[in-house]
């Protein structure tokens, strides 16, 4: 090999030597803390009726692990979730955004409540009406009926 060849490979492995990376960046520490917040607010795929932190399930299991690997990647929270709601849909979030058609699932119980306190406060108040003006009237009693009605319930 000829001298300029040398010098051209030699420089060509220093260029890309310092073009490329030599070593990846080292993972950001993550706390147990942030992993859990995340996963707290994902549902888990396999049990749907539990948060991927509380689910004892093998996937999940593999779902804080993917959350844990992202956050130390240096992604932060909304980012994890854009990536699980990504995937799988905004079912896979435990409390729904409060945004367009979602908007009904927050809006309904609330107006639920409401119409359920009205109709409990008019019935309260026709009842308490109906009672006031039906009272029983006075039924006047002869002496001698009376005396008789009180021996019988005393007994003699």
């Amino acid at each position: 090999m000829s001298r300029l060849g040398l010098r051209l490979l030699t420089s060509l492995f220093f260029l890309s030597a310092a073009v490329s990376p030599v070593t990846a960046q080292p993972a950001a520490p993550v706390s147990e803390e942030t992993v859990h917040e995340v996963a707290a607010q994902l549902r888990c795929v396999v049990c749907q009726n539990l948060s991927v932190a509380d689910s004892p399930s093998e996937m999940a299991s593999q779902m804080r692990a993917i959350i844990r690997d992202r956050l130390a990647a240096g992604e932060r929270p909304a980012e994890v979730r854009q990536y699980f709601v990504d995937r799988y849909g905004e079912w896979i979030l435990l409390s729904p955004p409060r945004r367009g058609f979602n908007l009904l699932v927050w809006l309904v119980p609330l107006v639920a409540v409401g119409v359920g306190l009205v109709t409990v406060a008019v019935l309260v108040r026709r009842w308490t009406r109906h009672l006031r003006d039906h009272r029983p009237t006075r039924v006047d009693v002869d002496p001698a009926m009376s005396e008789r009605i009180r021996r019988e319930v005393e007994g003699e």
